[in-house]
């Protein structure tokens, strides 16, 4: 069975059906030209004529190498992706009536996966007449929330979905420690701590020769 092909993102060369282009670019004369003329500055070139903008009217077209454009655009599609992060979410269930241990254990949890930048959504999941203690469920995940308000912010308050009450909490942005400035005393240069040194040494060398003075006295 022949393979498909693929069809080309961009119009180039023949496949360009406007009958004037604009072209742009740093190797040609920028301007509006007959299709024929702008393809025979392209062959010109060893290059093809791409249509970079076919909604411009006219058409804005580029005299580029195509296989190495195409090759860049696929580099800076890949670039992209990389950089978007993917969000990883992690879900903690309780039980209306979960009691401290477990509710305990699962904050644990739910601290490390915020330390990581996860986000969570945490619910409360209600079997059968459990339902009528909705209020237990809201008043548990405010709970979990406040006790992890310093890792994580709430995206979306305690919400009833059929027999489920849903919170969701991002990780929060934590800000990098501020300098603390140093000291006016701190400051000073090795040179004046040198000559604040030498303005003292005077006054010790007459306290140490005041002192050796009465016992001179004593010898005599």
């Amino acid at each position: 069975m022949p393979r498909a092909q693929v069809e080309e993102p961009f119009k180039i060369n023949h496949k360009i059906s406007a009958r004037d282009v604009r072209l742009v670019g740093d190797n040609v004369e920028q301007g509006i030209y007959p299709i024929e003329q702008a393809r025979r500055m392209a062959q010109e070139q060893n290059l093809d004529l791409v249509e970079i903008s076919p909604t411009a009217t006219p058409p804005v077209c580029r005299v580029i190498d195509y296989s190495k454009f195409k090759y860049e655009q696929k580099k800076k599609t890949r670039e992209l992706k990389a950089k978007q992060t993917k969000v990883v979410i992690k879900e903690i269930r309780f039980g209306p009536n979960t009691d401290d241990h477990d509710f305990a254990f699962k904050l644990k949890h739910a601290q490390e996966f915020l330390k990581e930048g996860a986000k969570i959504k945490a619910y409360v999941h209600f079997v059968g007449r459990s339902i009528v203690f909705k209020e237990r469920g809201e008043i548990l995940l405010l709970k979990f929330a406040q006790a992890l308000e310093d890792l994580g912010k709430v995206e979306q308050l305690p919400k009833l979905e059929g027999k489920r009450m849903f919170l969701y909490l991002a990780p929060k942005v934590i800000a990098p420690p501020k300098k603390v400035a140093p000291k006016e005393a701190d400051k000073a240069k090795p040179a004046d701590k040198a000559k604040a040194a030498d303005k003292v040494a005077p006054k010790e060398k007459e306290a140490v020769t005041a002192e050796a003075n009465p016992a001179d006295e004593a010898a005599e």
